[in-house]
C-alpha cells in the first residue's frame, strides 16, 4: 500500500485528501496538503510531497514513475487540471498545469511555471521559474523555448488516450490483489 501521510504544519493537521478508485503504487508516496481527483493514477516511486505548500490533482491524471512533485513555502503551488499526463521522472516544483497537457518524461518545471491546455512539454526539458507556456504550444530544450503550435485535437486525443491507457493498466493491478 502507499505511503499516505498526514503532517501538522503550524499547528494545522493536513491529511491527503485521495478520490476514490484512485489507483496508487504500493511504494508511491503522498504526503500533507495534497489532493487526487478521481480516476487518476499515481505510479510507482512517485513522490507528490504536500508539506509546505498544497499540491492538487485533477480528474483522470497519471503521475507516472519517478515523477516528484514539491512546492516552496509560502511561495508556490502545484495545480494540474483534468487530463494531465506527468511522465516518468519529471520533477514539478510549483507550478500550474492546465486540462490535457503533457509534461514530458524527465522534463523539469520550476517555480511559478504555468502550462497552458493541451500544451506539450517534451522530454528533457527544463522549464524555468515563472515561464509561461500557452495553449497547445510544444516547447523543449534546456533552457525550454517555444518549438511550435500544436494541433488541439490531436493532444487533447493523445492525452485522452493515455489516460485511458493508464487507467487500464491501473485495473490489472486491481485484479492482482482480488
Amino acid at each position: 500500500m502507499a505511503l499516505i501521510k498526514s503532517i501538522n504544519r503550524n499547528g494545522e493537521r493536513l491529511t491527503p485528501r485521495i478520490a476514490e478508485g484512485v489507483f496508487m503504487a504500493e511504494n508511491a508516496t503522498v504526503v500533507g496538503e495534497v489532493t487526487v481527483g478521481e480516476g487518476s493514477s499515481i505510479w510507482f516511486n512517485a513522490v507528490l510531497r504536500g508539506d509546505v505548500n498544497t499540491i492538487e490533482v485533477g480528474k483522470h491524471c497519471n503521475i507516472q514513475d519517478g515523477a516528484v512533485l514539491h512546492t516552496l513555502y509560502q511561495k508556490s503551488t502545484i495545480r494540474l487540471g483534468d487530463y494531465v499526463s506527468v511522465g516518468h521522472n519529471v520533477t514539478i516544483h510549483g507550478a500550474d498545469v492546465d486540462d490535457y497537457a503533457l509534461i514530458g518524461m524527465g522534463s523539469t518545471l520550476l517555480d511559478g511555471v504555468h502550462v497552458g491546455e493541451g500544451a506539450i512539454v517534451a522530454a528533457g526539458a527544463l522549464v524555468l521559474k515563472n515561464t509561461q507556456i500557452g495553449p497547445y504550444e510544444l516547447w523543449g530544450g534546456v533552457p525550454a523555448k517555444f518549438i511550435k503550435k500544436a494541433d488541439p485535437a490531436q493532444t487533447e486525443e493523445i492525452n485522452r488516450r493515455i489516460a485511458h491507457n493508464y487507467a487500464m493498466y491501473a485495473t490489472w493491478y486491481d485484479e492482482e490483489e482480488k
